[in-house]
């Protein structure tokens, strides 16, 4: 992440969207407001960039969790839970910003909204197969994905490095969560 972003991010987390000013952020990386400007076009700018920064990694790491799962779907989900819950505790400050989307305008919200699609699609596609297979007890999937994903990212709201559970601790402890709340052997994910 460039110099810019990080800075921004830090802004954003402790100030949010509308508590930070462009000249904030100029201040902290030691620049110009024109030279801000020159690199992003205005504020949303920045933080559409901070966001799909924080995210990008996301989906292929997911990917590549549940493809080494083969076709267990609980072992897909225990794996994708375990990405996931990684991601929001080692990146906890960014994942918290997501909820800033909400301040961007329409067009712009909706590009980064299809990035976040992406992962809800992702993991609803293995809670249709756990269903499907019997392996998962769910009687809505989107349901389920989005109540899944909302307490993983309720994690980074909460998370702090300094605290008394580790990165892996934390996402042992919410695969089991997720797990049980499929309706699904918890054991068999985690072995």
């Amino acid at each position: 992440m460039s110099d810019i972003l990080n800075h921004a991010s830090r802004a954003f987390y402790e100030h949010g969207f509308h508590g930070t000013t462009v000249r904030d952020i100029a201040r902290r990386v030691g620049v110009t407001v024109p030279a801000l400007y020159y690199h992003h076009e205005n504020k949303e700018g920045i933080l559409v960039a901070v966001l799909e920064a924080a995210i990008a990694d996301l989906l292929p790491r997911g990917e590549a969790a549940v493809a080494e799962a083969g076709d267990d779907p609980v072992r897909q989900m225990a794996n994708l839970v375990e990405s996931i819950a990684l991601h929001v505790t080692v990146r906890a400050r960014l994942a918290a910003l997501d909820s800033e989307y909400r301040y961007l305008s329409p067009g712009v919200r909706r590009g980064y909204a299809e990035l976040r699609k992406r992962n809800e699609e992702l993991m609803r596609s293995v809670i249709e197969r756990g269903t499907e297979q019997g392996v998962f007890v769910v009687t809505d999937p989107a349901e389920a994905t989005r109540a899944l994903l909302g307490m993983l990212q309720a994690i980074s709201r909460w998370y702090d490095e300094s605290g008394p559970l580790t990165p892996a601790e934390v996402a042992d402890r919410y695969v089991g969560l997720c797990l049980s709340a499929l309706g699904a052997p918890t054991r068999a994910g985690r072995d």
